[in-house]
């Protein structure tokens, strides 16, 4: 089997299949609706038809002459100027200047947001003359097709989470494990992977050694670990949010799961999460990329380990943080900041059993900055 046919299932779109897929998109119904009741839901509410017309032709007008992937991206560029600058407060860059643009990297990020995650990297990446990442994301997340073909082709690959026994996990873990090397290695191509499996919903970022270890599944018996690992360039990634759109919802599920030992996920809601995360207010961002890890690795957990370490040091701390933290402690304070004034509102009027998972989500950062377990 050939490496294509190998990769044939989980890989971004090529710029020979672009203008078929957009072609396509343009023309799906269930995309319209979507796309009129996120931009124009009063609209939507009184004339679906009418506003389903207009997204069908915004669509094949925007998306005109576009035939490559480079191409759609730079069309994505622009909106998300737009996002940032209308659900933030500035974003801001450290450690870039530190590694070479024409240099391949494994970027692995803490996961705080679905889509912003991925797309802050990006923007800071494209922004700064690197090439954009290949995106890894959970076919979880793909249960639309629409959803399935922006994603691939904003150059996302496919992480198989739904696959089911365990010679058939094993089978597509190797898959991706390949693919990545070989973007890396023999593509040169930027990577951006989550450092675990769903988003860090208690605040603590920690990586997942299983991750690691499906980076290594691989390496030829005859290669040392360490020296497998150093070719892949990992370059920790902090993102840090002032605020957190989607924190109320999620301690919520955190107090679900702590009281009654389980939560189950309603219909679409990922994709609920992914517009709240996109359109709600973030206060301030930071991104900051680590230096390249090289180092004599004995096994997954030493990788896990230094990846933390980065990620930790990085965190970048805003009020909302230290408020939390010192809320938790017992101390009584006044919120000064804007985003604080939020917090502390929300915070306010959630049931007293719910409080604590939510102040959790912010306290746990100042946790981590002083190498202190999570709350």
């Amino acid at each position: 089997m050939s490496q294509q046919d190998l990769f044939e299932d989980i890989r971004p779109y090529r710029d020979n299949e672009v203008r078929e897929i957009l072609i396509h998109l343009t023309n799906d119904p269930e995309f319209h609706d979507t796309l009129a009741k996120w931009v124009a839901a009063k609209v939507h509410s009184t004339a679906p038809g009418l506003s389903r017309w207009a997204v069908k032709q915004f669509l094949r007008f925007y998306f005109r002459g576009v035939t490559t992937v480079d191409q759609f991206q730079s069309k994505l560029e622009k909106p998300l100027g737009k996002v940032i600058n209308s659900s933030s407060a500035g974003l801001s860059v450290s450690g870039l200047d530190q590694l070479d643009p024409n240099k391949p990297y494994l970027f692995v990020s803490n996961h705080r947001d679905i889509v912003m995650d991925p797309a802050m990297v990006n923007w800071t990446l494209y922004q700064n003359g690197f090439q954009t990442v290949r995106i890894a994301i959970g076919d979880n997340l793909l249960s639309k097709p629409f959803a399935s073909h922006l994603m691939r082709l904003n150059k996302s690959f496919i992480v198989k989470r739904s696959v089911k026994g365990m010679r058939e996990k094993l089978k597509a873990a190797k898959q991706l494990s390949q693919y990545i090397h070989h973007c890396v290695v023999e593509e040169n191509a930027n990577v951006w992977i989550a450092q675990r499996e769903g988003r860090a919903k208690d605040g603590y970022d920690s990586t997942n050694p299983a991750v690691i270890g499906m980076f290594s599944l691989s390496k030829p018996k005859d290669r040392e670990y360490a020296s497998y690992i150093n070719e892949l360039n990992i370059v920790p990634v902090t993102i840090s949010y002032e605020r957190n759109p989607c924190d109320v919802q999620q301690a919520k599920e955190m107090y679900t799961k702590a009281s009654q030992g389980s939560y189950k996920k309603r219909a679409n809601e990922d994709l609920r999460s992914i517009a709240r995360g996109i359109t709600g207010d973030k206060g301030r961002i930071h991104v900051a990329f680590g230096e390249v890890l090289q180092g004599d690795f004995e096994n997954d957990a030493d990788v896990a380990k230094a990846i933390d370490q980065q990620i930790h040091a990085n965190y970048h701390l805003f009020e909302t943080n230290e408020w939390a933290a010192k809320t938790v402690a017992g101390e009584v304070l006044d919120a000064s900041e804007n985003m604080t004034k939020a917090l502390a509102e929300a915070v306010s009027i959630l049931n007293d059993d719910i409080k604590p998972f939510l102040l959790k989500q912010y306290a746990n950062a100042v946790q981590m900055k002083q190498q202190q377990p999570p709350l």
